[in-house]
């Protein structure tokens, strides 16, 4: 896993746009990165609406938004239309970011054992470097904006 002090890669990823998306692109600003299981489930929808309900606070705070997520371009922007969500969402299909980001592991629901995604979100400053970590056990889907705002 990257962790706090450790500068964030350069190159995130491809969002739903299929535009490439870099850390250089949001100099001077804080990015709240959030890593989330799967479009469309009620826990990621709501953590989704949360930052985008206070996406304002968010920005006048010095933050932009970046969700990761290993859904393709194409569910990322049905998710975005459904929901109304105003900020990118990177399509990490190859697994490349949540592997760097040490946020893909072994889960397990109702006794069965699976692959997927650690809900976390790591907030990097304006040089690029890792400054928080918000694991999933700290992630409040439905007041994730208010979390990031109180760090």
């Amino acid at each position: 896993m990257i962790a706090i002090g450790e500068k964030a890669p350069e190159v995130l990823g491809v969002n739903e746009n299929g535009k490439e998306i870099k850390v250089s692109d949001y100099k001077g600003k804080k990015i709240a990165l959030y890593f989330y299981p799967k479009d469309n489930t009620p826990g990621c929808t709501a953590q989704a609406c949360s930052l985008r309900d206070g996406y304002s606070d968010l920005l006048k705070a010095g933050y932009e938004v970046i969700g990761v997520s290993i859904d393709s371009q194409k569910s990322h922007t049905k998710f975005k239309e459904k929901n109304n969500l105003p900020f990118t969402i990177i399509a990490d299909e190859d697994k490349s970011l949540v592997e760097k980001f040490g946020v893909w592991g072994e889960k397990k629901l109702y006794g069965k054992t699976y692959m997927g995604t650690f809900r976390t979100t790591f907030i990097i400053n304006e040089n690029g470097i890792i400054e928080k970590i918000i694991s999933p056990k700290e992630v409040k889907t439905k007041d994730h904006s208010n979390q990031i705002l109180n760090l």
